[in-house]
């Protein structure tokens, strides 16, 4: 499993981004999707989380991040979203994606990308 994440950068307080992960391997659909991210000096936050399409594909937000942020899936492109909108400066972070498969322990990573949110 190979995961990139694209779409961070540099966006004013109050703006939106859109990141996306695209995911090479098989069965996509049968893995949890996750976002995390990490902040200088901070501990790692899981953001978002949508299971997989056979566990039902509901989603769990961090409470710092719910009514802002959306976690999405397309089983037919490999690919999760994760839009950010009302973005504040403590959203400043290296956002990961992760997968992890139904029933197995074994998690694989992206690179990450960097979201800045200053004015």
């Amino acid at each position: 499993v190979q995961l990139v994440e694209s779409g961070g950068g540099l966006v004013q307080p109050g703006g939106s981004l859109r990141l996306s992960c695209a995911f090479s391997g098989f069965a996509f659909s049968n893995y949890h999707m996750s976002w995390i991210r990490q902040a200088p000096g901070k501990e790692r936050e899981l953001v978002a989380i949508i299971f997989s399409t056979s566990a039902g594909g509901s989603t769990n937000y961090a409470d710092s991040v719910k009514g802002r942020f959306t976690i999405s899936r397309d089983n037919a492109k490999n690919t999760v979203h994760l839009q950010m909108n009302s973005l504040k400066p403590e959203d400043t972070a290296v956002y990961s994606c992760s997968a992890k498969l139904r029933g197995s322990p074994d998690k694989y990573w992206g690179q990450g990308t960097q979201v800045t949110v200053s004015s």
